[in-house]
């Protein structure tokens, strides 16, 4: 505003041009119609973005005509869970029992995933609030570690293990877990963003460097290891085991899944529900914790 005195005497405030037309564009920009074009906009992506889903599921209900269907159809007209009843009969006519899939599944899932989160947030530590020679050439070859697939590094991850004795035991998938480059990457970002101030007030209270991590760090940095746990448990229900585990009593239900949905044309109905329960395993361990991944950080808005 700017204030201009009349040849009368009284005082007038009068916008000037940028601020009538700043004005001008943030009504333009809050505009209904604008809003509307967004809403449908994001309204598409959405449906684009959940159609596989729909087919997945529509697809795990059609009985056999349906699936061999031309040209297929997206929506189920005689809907029937067949697919389910035989996917159950043939995991229950496999030489390990369907609890036994179960039990190495859970193992390898929450000692993988939980062994990884402690592994990437203690050697985020000191990367993130300690300064030491060598600090930055590490944290270079972290990131450069990203840049390779599960491909480049498959070999030299069976030499290792091989070497180490442990091949053909879940310790062969659990390790190897610990070391992915995305959790260190992470939660050092992450870690990051908590003031010093609050970790030097812990120290001068007599914490040491384990209380102080275990006390200030980790509970700052709640949604960073619960998305990394949802990062890792979708990378882990991915790996079947197939290079490492030989023995039929050690592989994931996985795996089991995949066996028999590869049984041809004659399991066609079996192999949709088997895509069902790979992809409906992973969305409900989300769906339990978006919530908490949600949350905002406790110490955003903090400045040193």
């Amino acid at each position: 505003m700017v204030k201009v005195r009349n040849s009368d005497g009284p005082i007038v405030v009068k916008e000037t041009f940028f601020q009538k037309n700043f004005r001008r564009e943030r009504k333009l920009n809050r505009s209904r119609a604008g809003n509307v074009l967004l809403f449908v906009f994001m309204g598409l992506c959405g449906a684009f973005m959940v159609m596989p889903l729909i087919i997945v599921v529509n697809n795990a209900l059609k009985p056999l005509d349906e699936i061999f269907q031309f040209p297929p159809r997206i929506f189920v007209r005689n809907p029937t869970t067949e697919n389910f009843t035989d996917l159950f009969i043939s995991m229950s006519e496999t030489w390990v029992p369907l609890s036994r899939y179960i039990l190495n599944s859970a193992v390898i899932m929450v000692f993988s995933v939980f062994g990884h989160v402690i592994v990437a947030s203690l050697a985020a530590y000191p990367l993130a609030k300690h300064k030491f020679p060598g600090k930055k050439l590490l944290f270079s070859l972290v990131i450069l570690s990203l840049m390779f697939t599960w491909q480049v590094t498959q070999i030299p991850n069976y030499v290792i293990i091989s070497f180490l004795g442990i091949n053909n035991t879940y310790l062969a998938l659990i390790i190897p877990a610990w070391g992915y480059g995305i959790g260190l990457y992470l939660m050092k970002q992450f870690m990051e963003q908590i003031p010093d101030s609050l970790i030097e007030s812990a120290r001068i209270d007599g914490a040491g460097e384990f209380r102080a991590f275990w006390r200030i760090i980790m509970p700052n940095v709640k949604p960073a290891w619960l998305t990394l746990m949802i990062f890792q448990f979708n990378l882990m229900w991915g790996n079947t085991g197939y290079l490492f585990l030989r023995s039929e009593e050690l592989k994931p239900l996985q795996f089991a899944m995949q066996h028999i949905a590869a049984g041809g044309p004659r399991r066609a109905g079996e192999a949709m529900a088997v895509l069902f329960v790979l992809a409906a395993i992973p969305i409900t361990f989300f769906l339990v914790c978006q919530s908490s991944i949600l949350e905002t950080m406790t110490t955003s808005g903090i400045k040193e």
